[in-house]
């Protein structure tokens, strides 16, 4: 029964009963009886949900909107859209070129090469081999490179000093070794921007650091004065 047939229904009831004469009702109770009658839930079996009346106003307001916009851009709506596509598209090629956004880097001034127990190059490579033999490339880059800063310090190239970074070693290390700076600083930067970039590395990365730990290995240093060599001023220091 749709709600015009119960207010009529009611209408009928209150106006007439059996034969007696029709009954005059005031406008108010007849009100009152005609809105008891339709809040019953047999007549909002099919209203719409509270979720579909939200979407029904924002769906309205964002077509007021749309329309209100396309009255002062050029080409009405197809300008708009227009311009929404190649806002999309720059948004697009800015993702790719980009990538997603990343947490900044913690500063690698700041954060040291080696953690808190001391360990031999040797135990850093083993390391490293089993973390590449598994792929776990990050793991791995991480670990060769401080086999690379061990086995300087191990060979006296580079002073004993807990708290360098990567890139202090790789520049320090230049000097003893200029023919592979370049090589050292590129393998600083691969160390940072896995350990604290966030990026991952890969088997190549990982290629080029133990050739580079094997090329130092077999590198005769550059001998120095000994005013620009820490290692061999404390060593003099100690025997003297």
């Amino acid at each position: 029964m749709s709600p015009a047939g119960g207010a009529l229904s009611v209408a009928l009831v209150l106006s007439h009963s059996g034969d007696t004469p029709p009954v005059t009702v005031p406008r108010d109770p007849a009100r009152e009886a005609a809105r008891d009658e339709l809040s019953k839930g047999m007549y909002h079996e099919h209203d719409p949900s509270l979720l579909e009346r939200a979407l029904d106003a924002l769906w309205d307001r964002g077509a007021r909107l749309f329309g209100s916009a396309s009255t002062v851009t050029p080409g009405g709506s197809v300008g708009l859209l227009v311009i929404a596509l190649v806002i999309l598209a720059i948004a697009a090629a800015l993702w790719w070129r980009l990538g997603p956004p990343r947490r900044a880097p913690a500063s690698s001034t700041s954060v040291p090469l080696f953690g808190n127990r001391p360990r031999s190059a040797a135990e850093h490579r083993a390391a490293a081999e089993a973390h590449a033999a598994q792929g776990h490339w990050n793991q791995a880059v991480q670990e060769r490179m401080r086999a690379v800063v061990r086995a300087l310090e191990e060979r006296a190239l580079l002073d004993l000093r807990p708290g360098r970074t990567a890139d202090e070693a790789a520049a320090e290390a230049g000097r003893s070794l200029p023919a592979h700076t370049d090589r050292l600083r590129a393998a600083a930067r691969d160390f940072d921007a896995v350990a604290y970039g966030g990026r991952s590395a890969d088997k190549e990365t990982y290629r080029r650091l133990a050739a580079l730990d094997d090329d130092l290995e077999h590198t005769k240093p550059l001998h120095t004065d000994s005013t620009h060599s820490p290692a061999r001023t404390a060593r003099q220091g100690a025997a003297g």
